[in-house]
């Protein structure tokens, strides 16, 4: 029925229906199987909701600027819907904001079923491939998008006329299905000045070539972050970091605004997490507003453009939090096309552990296959108060404060990860005369003794390991100064790479004990650790 502008259209998107009698031109009862955007993922697509009549079939008459008319879309979603469901929506001429609001049920579910949950965005007359304005996921349940401002996640500029999509992302439906509620109003009027982007320089005032500290694993509220973006650049500033990469969920609109926040001594480098049914991946050194489409699963072989898509550009694919337990969020794409992979994701809990050990066993294969070897990385992934910008943090070799140097450094393993900018470390190997530091090779004649040796400050009553091929083949402890020198001698005939590690003691004050067996890990939580070194035989 439509009552003064506001129509109301009831569909189930799995059962053909028939639009209400009074409502001209919406046509809900079909529906259509297709790609989305040409991503991959299987998506639902709706017959389009039109703003184009009135009540009785009578053409409406000329919008009067500031008046708005509300379309509004019910429908019931089955267990086992497609992943994206879409709604088009036919956008008249004279548009100057469009603002949608949604809701969904959540039936009690039994204890270790999944209750309902949706996320939402949009993608404007340009199609579902090329016309991206926003996302939210579920993290809100409105938004509005006009031309000189939007809700955080979504892309300022003109409602251009035309079918533009919400999609509804129904990531968990409950045994007794999904009722959903999708009301979109547009507002007639003059579009107001354009929105100016403000993107953050790609140089920051740095030291030459040296050591810099950054997060590259941070949300705002343009996703499902609490903290704004001045927030978010003044922790990392107090974290003392020198850069940081803004990551939000599946949208590039924080890009615009970082130019306000970053400054000679903070380098904000543009990023994404990709946020597919099948992991979480980050790209990372993207162009200033550009998106990396997330609309796959593994199966979908699509993974592979998108990883191309940032590589074109010089940027980094790091796959997150490979074994977090959250619905969806487990790594299934593999690495060949990962330029680094993210092993301690905030403070240190069981699935780091599990990532670490999955990294290690990656660098054996490395060091067996002689193909390139991925480097570790360590961020917070941060999203609100109490979680800490900065732990952990990588600490990244480049030759500048600059995103080409540190995509480089972290690309080539030149870097060590860090719980707090209080912990400093170096480690090298020397042997035949020669000396590596991390992510480095020393060539040497397979029995030439080699030095391993690790410098360490800030942690007390710390546990260094020095790790190889093998496993842990030393372990030492520093004192409660948290300051001191580990050394131990190898060859490149007894260990193809070698890794440090630096742990606090155990609950009980013990240094535990890492190459030993028992009902749980015989160490303390991560403070830092590094990429290796690895040691050739000479004449191989």
């Amino acid at each position: 029925m439509c009552l003064d502008g506001h129509c109301e259209h009831n569909v189930n998107p799995l059962e053909p229906d028939t639009a209400d009698a009074g409502d001209a031109g919406a046509g809900l009862g079909r529906r259509r199987l297709l790609l989305a955007g040409g991503a991959g993922a299987a998506a639902l697509t709706l017959t389009p909701v039109s703003f184009a009549r009135a009540a009785g079939g009578s053409a409406d008459a000329a919008p009067v600027n500031g008046s708005e008319a509300t379309r509004t879309i019910t429908g019931f979603l089955e267990t086992g819907v497609a992943d994206f469901v879409y709604l088009p929506v036919e956008v008249p001429s004279g548009v100057r904001q469009i603002a949608v609001s949604y809701s969904y049920d959540k039936p009690s579910v039994p204890s270790g079923v999944p209750g309902n949950s949706c996320d939402i965005g949009v993608f404007d007359e340009r199609g579902t491939a090329l016309g991206f304005r926003g996302w939210s996921g579920g993290f809100r349940t409105s938004f509005e998008i006009g031309a000189g401002e939007a809700t955080p996640g979504y892309l300022p500029g003109p409602v251009n006329p035309g079918t533009w999509n919400i999609v509804l992302g129904p990531y968990q439906v409950a045994p007794q299905g999904m009722n959903y509620r999708v009301e979109v109003t547009i507002t007639y009027g003059d579009r107001g000045p354009a929105f100016v982007p403000h993107h953050p320089p790609q140089r920051a005032r740095g030291r030459g070539r040296d050591w810099y500290r950054g997060d590259c694993h941070l949300h705002t509220v343009h996703s499902d972050g609490k903290r704004l973006p001045a927030e978010v650049a003044a922790g990392a500033r107090a974290a003392g970091l020198d850069f940081m990469v803004s990551t939000d969920h599946n949208t590039s609109s924080s890009h615009a605004v970082w130019g306000e926040h970053a400054g000679p001594d903070l380098l904000i480098i543009p990023g994404e997490e990709v946020t597919t049914r099948n992991g979480h991946w980050l790209a990372l050194g993207l162009p200033a507003g550009e998106w990396v489409d997330w609309r796959y699963r593994s199966r979908d072989d699509a993974f592979d453009r998108f990883a191309r898509q940032v590589h074109r550009n010089d940027g980094l694919v790091v796959p997150a939090h490979m074994y977090c337990a959250y619905v969806a969020c487990q790594w299934k794409f593999g690495f060949e096309n990962a330029d680094a992979t993210e092993v301690w994701t905030g403070p240190w809990t069981y699935d780091d552990e599990h990532a670490v050990s999955t990294w290690d066993q990656k660098l054996g294969e490395a060091v067996r296959t002689g193909k390139r070897w991925l480097p570790a990385m360590g961020n917070s992934d941060a999203h609100s108060e109490p979680q800490v910008i900065g732990l952990p943090h990588n600490v990244v070799h480049a030759d500048d404060l600059a995103t080409d140097s540190l995509m480089k450094g972290i690309r080539t393993g030149r870097s060590w990860i860090a719980e707090s900018s209080s912990v400093e470390l170096a480690f090298t190997a020397t042997g035949g005369g020669r000396q590596a530091g991390i992510g480095e090779k020393l060539t040497v004649p397979a029995e030439a003794p080699v030095d391993i040796r690790l410098d360490v400050r800030g942690v007390p009553h710390g546990t260094v390991r020095f790790i190889t091929d093998e496993g842990q083949m030393h372990q030492e402890s520093v004192g409660a100064s948290g300051t001191g020198t580990v050394v131990w001698r190898t060859t490149a005939s007894l260990a193809a790479y070698v890794r440090a590690e630096v742990r606090h003691a155990m609950a009980d004050g013990s240094p535990g004990q890492g190459n030993t067996m028992g009902d749980a890990l015989l160490f303390g939580p991560m403070a830092a650790m590094t990429n290796p070194v690895f040691l050739e035989r000479k004449g191989r």
